[in-house]
């Protein structure tokens, strides 16, 4: 359900046929201000959190700073959300130069992040990666996968093979487009329009997702999520509605088929999650700004 003026207003419904679980699936909260890090050194302090198919790991990193995988099984997404913070890729056999404000990805395999400025730095990774899943807190909530969010399958490989490409967030607002999306072969990662002040409370967007979590990355300013659970014919499994205020930084992972929809309370920037990427916005023609470099799956 949206408003007409929002660009989601046009998309196709869902074609899911899964079934609703007999089991609703709470929502997950990393609240990042609230807690320790759960790696802590001289120069980095980090913060991580899991979906099902994704982790967040969120770095206040010092200049210097060095954030390395030694055989990471899958792509994995770098983010500079601010202008002040610089790095240093090397991967896949290539070593490249990362300006703040930005979005890469990193190919699998061996890779080194050297910050050259410090500032925050954003690491998306899939639950392949064992290692940094036992990192996060909430890791236990998983214990029993979420029998209906599919098992994750990577998109298309890119033309010419992995390396790292990387794209600035600088990008215009247009008339239809909802956000400033990027994919690749394991995640959608949509940089919403920052929010100016409080959200219009006439202009909600309350929806749902089928078959796939939602992860939803606060960066500055605080937003309220709204989250409501389907009723079902087992009363037993009924949630009671939430409305949790979230900080910077923070991320909240929303579970299908829950009912959801987010206020910013203040000026804020907020960046939305998907793994694998959504065919949904893919469709839509020139909602993904890098389509060329990473193609759809051919149609089944």
């Amino acid at each position: 359900m949206y408003d007409r003026s929002d660009p989601r207003a046009d998309l196709a419904p869902s074609q899911a046929t899964r079934p609703a679980p007999a089991r609703l699936a709470p929502a997950e909260y990393g609240l990042f201000y609230e807690v320790p890090p759960q790696e802590s050194g001289a120069d980095a302090r980090s913060w991580y959190t899991r979906g099902q198919n994704f982790l967040t790991a969120y770095t206040e990193a010092e200049t210097g700073a060095v954030l390395s995988r030694a055989a990471q099984p899958d792509e994995y997404v770098l983010l500079l959300p601010d202008a002040g913070t610089s790095v240093q890729v090397e991967a896949g056999g290539e070593q490249r130069a990362i300006a703040g404000h930005s979005i890469a990805f990193i190919p699998p395999g061996e890779s080194r992040i050297t910050v050259q400025s410090g500032g925050r730095v954003v690491r998306l990774f899939t639950t392949r990666s064992a290692d940094l899943v036992a990192l996060c807190p909430n890791a236990a909530s998983y214990a029993e996968p979420r029998s209906n969010i599919p098992p994750l399958e990577n998109w298309p490989v890119p033309p010419g093979g992995f390396r790292i490409r990387a794209y600035s967030l600088d990008v215009p607002k247009q008339a239809g487009r909802f956000g400033r999306i990027w994919r690749c072969t394991t995640f959608m990662v949509n940089v919403l329009e920052p929010a100016p002040g409080p959200r219009d409370i006439s202009k909600l967007s309350p929806h749902h997702h089928d078959d796939f979590e939602q992860g939803s990355l606060v960066l500055n300013g605080s937003y309220t999520h709204h989250i409501r659970w389907p009723w079902t014919t087992d009363m037993n499994a009924w949630r009671e509605d939430e409305h949790r205020l979230c900080k910077a930084p923070s991320l909240t992972v929303i579970p299908p088929p829950a009912i959801h929809t987010s206020r910013a309370e203040e000026a804020g920037q907020m960046i939305d999650i998907f793994s694998p990427p959504r065919h949904d916005f893919s469709a839509k023609p020139g909602w993904v700004l890098n389509e060329a470099d990473y193609p759809a799956p051919a149609p089944s």
